[in-house]
Formats: C-alpha cells, structure tokens, sequence
C-alpha cells in the first residue's frame, strides 16, 4: 500500500481520494474547513501545505479545477516540489493545459520526480462507482507506476503518449461531450415544440443510432430540470477555452465548439456558471421560448 498526498477534494476528488481509502492506502490531504466526515473516518489525515503532504507521501495526486490552480500546488509557496523526495510520482488528474503540463512535467523530472498527468471523464457518477475513464500522459515508467492507482479510482485507463498527450485527449473528449450535449438539447427541444412527448422521444432515440450516455443522463436531466452539477458549466467553458486556443495555435477551425462556448456564456450571463453542464439547454430555451416539456 502507499502513503498518498491528494490534493482536491471537490465533487469528483472526494469519492476518488474515497475509493483510494477503501484499497488500504494512506492518505493526507492539505487542510482547507472542515474534512469530509466520510474521509475523515476512513483515516484521512490533513496537513498544513502542500509541502507537508509531498514530504509525507510516496505519491502526490492532484484534482484541482484550472492550470494556475496546478501550478500554485506544485510549484508556489509552500508547494508540492518544496518538499518532493526522489522518486516520488505526481499525477495530475485535473482537466488543464496541454502545453502547461508539459512544462510541468520538466520541472517536477528535474527535481527528481516522476509526472504523469491523467485527466478524467465520467462526472460524478463515474467517480462515485469508480467507472472513470482516464487519459494518460507519461513516460512508460511513469504509466507503469500510475495504473494500479488509477485503476482503483477508473475502468478504462489508455496510455494516449507522453506528457501532455492526456491533456490533449482531455480537451478533445469536452470538444465531443460539448457538441453532443448541444445536439441532445436541440433534439429535445425541437421534439417538445413539435407537441411530442419528450420522455418516450429519449427512450425511442436511445434504441437507435443516436443513443449515447449523454442522452441517457442529461437528456434526463433536460427532462427533470435538474441542474445541480455534475460538471459546472464554468469548468467546461475552461476547458473549451483550452480548445480554441489550442485551436488558434494550429490554424484550426472549431466552429461547433465556438458556439457551444457561446451557448455556455449566455448560460453565465444569466447566473447559470455553476449549473450542470446539460443546462445549455436553457440558453436555447430561451432562443426559443419555450421549454422542453412545456405545453
């Protein structure tokens, strides 16, 4: 078993650092209020910095919400390298820059650590059932040392390529997650305005080719009025901005990923940024005028 520093304890870090527990490893945390009763009573331990926990730890795990946020763990004061042993293995499993991992990657190698960055999917159902599918970056060393950790927190763990490769196949699944959700919401939509019965429009599309696990829970959702996250909607447009930045870098044009992004901020705009991410369908919604499941 190992003694595990986990850094990030929100909706998806929780029941990560959770599972972790559960398999017999140690774990500290850095202290911010009060610990999760349920952590705290499987024996996580808090401590005061990030430094505290990398000197406590054989291996650092990261799930923190954007890139200044990774770096201020690892490299600020008081950070993760300030107290990093030999050999210790950083994964990072937040969603941010690829380019930024890279260099984080160098940094952490020449302070004699090992990084991998493993970036998730799946939402908070598929952390709670430790069903997440996890993109990595790494050496193969690094992927070697990682799998059996991700492996308790994920079901489908694919090694994409070196560092920042699992970045990259991160902000490529929230390019498709994006567009999907806006295609479920118009599909839904157009069926409610149209006088059907949205309900049995979502159970008849998933026996078909449009079926999709996004259809399946947010088309719920959409249907429920539940948006509570889940994802926030201000996480996801991060990581579209990522995308189109990294989009403008390589003279390529996203264009469905621009709307869905614009589709998000008009979500913000009216006090949606940390409604679920299925709640882009209130901005066509409010194209439209009506409301999916209205008469």
């Amino acid at each position: 078993m190992s003694k595990i520093g986990f850094i990030g304890l929100g909706i998806m870090g929780r029941p990560m650092a959770g599972h972790l527990l559960d398999a017999g490893h140690e774990l500290t945390t850095v202290k911010r209020g009060t610990l999760d009763e349920t952590l705290a009573g499987k024996g996580m331990q808090e401590l005061e910095n990030p430094k505290a926990v990398a000197e406590a730890s054989e291996v650092i795990i990261t799930i923190v919400p954007d890139t200044p946020d990774v770096e201020e763990v690892l490299f600020g004061e008081g950070g993760v390298i300030e107290g990093l042993k030999p050999g210790t293995l950083v994964i990072d499993m937040s969603s941010i820059a690829p380019l930024a991992t890279q260099e984080f990657a160098k940094r952490i190698h020449e302070a004699g650590g090992e990084y991998v960055d493993a970036p998730v999917s799946g939402g908070e159902g598929g952390a709670i059932n430790a069903a997440l599918t996890i993109m990595v970056g790494a050496t193969e060393e690094g992927f070697t040392r990682a799998e059996p950790l991700l492996e308790t927190m994920g079901k489908t763990i694919t090694h994409i390529g070196g560092h920042g490769a699992g970045q990259t196949c991160k902000v490529a699944n929230q390019i498709v997650v994006a567009l999907t959700i806006e295609a479920v919401s118009e599909g839904l939509l157009f069926a409610s305005r149209a006088g059907a019965d949205v309900a049995k429009v979502r159970e008849s599309l998933l026996g078909g080719l449009a079926q999709s696990k996004i259809l399946d829970v947010h088309g719920q959702r959409m249907i429920d009025r539940t948006f509570d996250p889940g994802f926030k909607i201000k996480l996801h447009q991060k990581d579209l901005n990522l995308a189109l930045e990294g989009a403008r870098g390589l003279d390529l044009a996203l264009p469905g990923t621009a709307n869905a992004q614009q589709l998000f901020q008009a979500c913000a705009a009216h006090g949606g940024a940390d409604w679920d991410h299925a709640g882009i369908v209130r901005a066509l919604e409010a194209l439209a005028d009506h409301e999916i499941g209205s008469q």
